[in-house]
């Protein structure tokens, strides 16, 4: 299953509603469920971002999906990476020529 990397920032109304971070996290863990995604790890964190985290997801488009619905919530903005791991690299690296 494709892996991706969430990383986002709090809107105004995400930091003003703080205190329900977490509450707003789990949250998310269930809305994935429903676009067939998987919440794997979720960090906040200090410097650029202030969350990060990663899902399994069934292909890009629910993905997508998925973080759509997490924008339209308001409460965070951010960006999806598409995340390959050891593994998939090693087989990618294999159709080089």
């Amino acid at each position: 299953m494709p892996h991706f990397i969430f990383v986002g920032n709090f809107t105004d109304q995400g930091i003003k509603s703080i205190k329900d971070g977490v509450k707003r996290a789990d949250a998310a863990k269930e809305l994935a469920k429903k676009f067939g995604a998987t919440m794997k790890d979720i960090h906040w964190t200090m410097g650029a971002y202030d969350v990060v985290a990663s899902f399994d997801a069934p292909d890009g488009e629910s993905m997508s999906a998925f973080s759509l619905a997490i924008g339209m919530a308001g409460n965070i903005r951010g960006q999806t990476m598409r995340a390959f791991t050891r593994e998939d690299m090693t087989g990618i690296l294999k159709k080089l020529a």
